[in-house]
């Protein structure tokens, strides 16, 4: 059994840790940090763990966590954990981080932040089925959410080297904008609507054109737009890959299946999937047409994004990280309808 703690636990991201990790069968869930909830019960903040856990928020420092834990995660905003990590990597504790700090290069991350990182640490990106060798590593940054499904639909053509252009079009629910009420979740901007945002500069088409790039460096047409739908958990992505010459079905299901075939939480489905069939699971499902006329291959991805899009990936590298198995945790249905 290991100890496990949750550095800024309050948001979805962990309460979602907690859930999976109560089903974990070598895990201690000992600390959830928060500092503005600090001394109240988890279970105030998130209802549906009310019976399952009895923990209270704390407000812990680096030392404390190393202290008490062997894994920790780090489920805090943009340019916390950089600031955190230092102190926590100095020791046996491993480290999975699940927000953007660690994802990019350093000057990539100069690029899309415009600021130097502060601690340009090399960090091994967490996308366990194009990086194997998060099993020998003490820390491992956690790929977002729209990344996740966007870089699984085309990876494996990209691999092959097949792709001229892609454009990656990316429907969310809600709950990608976090706990906080904003106007992207207030129930009447949402409800009966698609929103699309930033439609040319989301900071996550960097990440995910960085591990296409290392799959194929000569891939540098690559655009991306999100939006935002009346769902509460779930990204559902449609990738139009345009490919340097004619392929047919059984080309690219070859392709896919090649690559995704041991890989347990991959899902190559003969449809389209739904974000029903995934919901609170780590499976991404993809499926796929191919239209000839035009050498372009429509490649779909469902994902939840709370669980392969977040906890349930980084719980997935976790398995990894300490040698367990790697569905530990994590193997169930989704919940459906």
């Amino acid at each position: 059994m290991i100890n496990v703690g949750i550095i800024g636990a309050s948001g979805y991201t962990g309460g979602e840790l907690m859930r999976l990790l109560l089903n974990h069968p070598e895990v201690n869930i000992v600390a959830a940090t928060s500092r503005n909830l600090a001394g109240k019960p988890v279970s105030d903040q998130h209802r549906h763990l009310r019976g399952f856990l009895d923990l209270k928020f704390e407000d812990l420092g680096p030392e404390d966590v190393k202290a008490s834990c062997d894994v920790a995660f780090l489920a805090v905003p943009h340019g916390a954990a950089m600031d955190l990590v230092p102190g926590l990597l100095d020791g046996k504790l491993r480290v999975v981080d699940l927000s953007a700090d660690y994802r990019l290069r350093p000057d990539i991350f100069r690029e899309v932040y415009g600021t130097e990182h502060r601690d340009p640490r090399k960090a091994v990106y967490g996308l366990v089925e194009l990086h194997p060798e998060v099993a020998q590593e003490k820390f491992i940054s956690n790929p977002g959410c729209y990344p996740t499904g966007a870089t699984l639909a085309a990876a494996p053509l990209a691999k092959a080297g097949v792709i001229s252009s892609v454009v990656f079009d990316s429907k969310s629910g809600i709950t990608g904008a976090g706990i906080a009420p904003s106007e992207a979740s207030h129930y009447p901007n949402i409800a009966e609507n698609v929103q699309a945002y930033k439609l040319t500069t989301h900071r996550h088409a960097a990440e995910f054109t960085q591990e296409l790039n290392r799959l194929d460096n000569s891939l540098t047409n690559i655009s991306f737009t999100p939006h935002v739908v009346p769902a509460i958990r779930g990204i559902l992505t449609t990738a139009h890959i345009f490919t340097k010459e004619k392929m047919s079905k059984d080309d690219v299901l070859d392709i896919y299946e090649g690559l995704y075939r041991d890989k347990p939480f991959v899902r190559v489905i003969n449809g389209i999937p739904s974000l029903g069939a995934v919901r609170g699971t780590n499976f991404c499902d993809i499926g796929f047409e191919v239209d000839k006329r035009n050498n372009r291959i429509v490649v779909v991805s469902a994902i939840d994004n709370l669980v392969k899009g977040a906890s349930g990936q980084a719980i997935q590298n976790m398995n990894l990280m300490c040698g367990f198995n790697e569905r530990a945790g994590l193997w169930a249905a989704a919940a459906n309808p």
